[in-house]
């Protein structure tokens, strides 16, 4: 059994394009194709459907889709476990992440992490919802993944940090430079909303407040809420992860009632963790022990 068309073919399927894998794997477009044809003639089956959108899986493929997850992270576990004999010196380690972990922590952790495994490679799959995060952990589409908690009781999760929510206002707003803003304010100020589905504690806090924010616009991407409230157009609330790494020019107090996201580190339940993401996990927890 090729492993390596079986990996493009789950790539494809991830990316739902047979040209989005073929860039995200450094293939031609040609080449992902004859793999996956490949396979459907080996098994005399057919895997993906090709239409205006892209590739959907066929009954078939669906069928035969846990399957072919479990050969390839068999294969991984069996490259991993190799490489732990050598001193961890090769190996390719797949990592879930969002966006705020994927600029302020992942840099410096990888740095690190390379110069002292210098053959081990990165594979970062970033997403937007914590929640596709740990889809990815749970079905092992990769080996960890930072998310926020609490997550589901298939993963096992080590506890990372507490990030603090911050309110985001305009520069010259007002309360710019007040101790802390007011929780009955957010009823005035026009707000700028993160998708509910993608930021469960913003929602979270409003419920328990019991307020309604007078929202003005809801948009799925916080950087461009930055840019909305640089321009003066509403108020938000952001982690401070997420505001210390902006170049944008906002001021960020703390909420009237101090409010945390907690983020963890998780690996899938029910096996032995493979040697590399053991070392991954335990090398980001002594990382951001040390770093202020």
């Amino acid at each position: 059994m090729n492993t390596i068309k079986c990996q493009i073919f789950l790539k494809a399927v991830e990316l739902g394009s047979i040209t989005r894998a073929a860039e995200d794997m450094g293939y031609t477009q040609s080449a992902v194709s004859r793999s996956i044809a490949d396979l459907e003639r080996e098994w005399n089956v057919t895997l993906l459907t090709r239409n205006k959108d892209g590739v959907v899986l066929t009954t078939q493929g669906e069928s035969l889709l846990p399957d072919i997850q479990a050969l390839c992270n068999a294969q991984r576990t069996l490259e991993t476990q190799v490489s732990a004999l050598h001193g961890l010196t090769s190996g390719t380690l797949r990592v879930g992440t969002f966006t705020s972990v994927s600029i302020h922590w992942l840099p410096g952790i990888m740095k690190e992490f390379l110069a002292l495994y210098p053959g081990i490679r990165f594979q970062l799959v970033s997403r937007w919802e914590f929640t596709e995060v740990e889809e990815l952990v749970r079905r092992g589409l990769v080996d960890c993944g930072f998310l926020g908690l609490p997550a589901g009781d298939s993963l096992d999760i080590s506890f990372l940090q507490r990030d603090r929510l911050l309110a985001v206002l305009p520069p010259d707003h007002p309360l710019a430079g007040a101790p802390y803003y007011p929780m009955a304010r957010l009823t005035q100020d026009p707000f700028i909303l993160i998708q509910e589905n993608w930021d469960m504690e913003i929602s979270r806090i409003f419920q328990e407040e019991g307020l309604r924010p007078n929202v003005q616009y809801t948009l799925s991407d916080d950087f461009a809420i930055l840019a909305m409230v640089e321009q003066g157009l509403g108020v938000s609330i952001l982690s401070e992860m997420l505001v210390r790494s902006t170049s944008r020019h906002v001021a960020a107090i703390p909420l009237e009632r101090p409010r945390y996201r907690e983020i963890g580190l998780a690996v899938r339940r029910g096996g032995p963790i493979p040697p590399l993401t053991r070392r991954f996990r335990d090398f980001t927890l002594q990382w951001l022990e040390n770093t202020p």
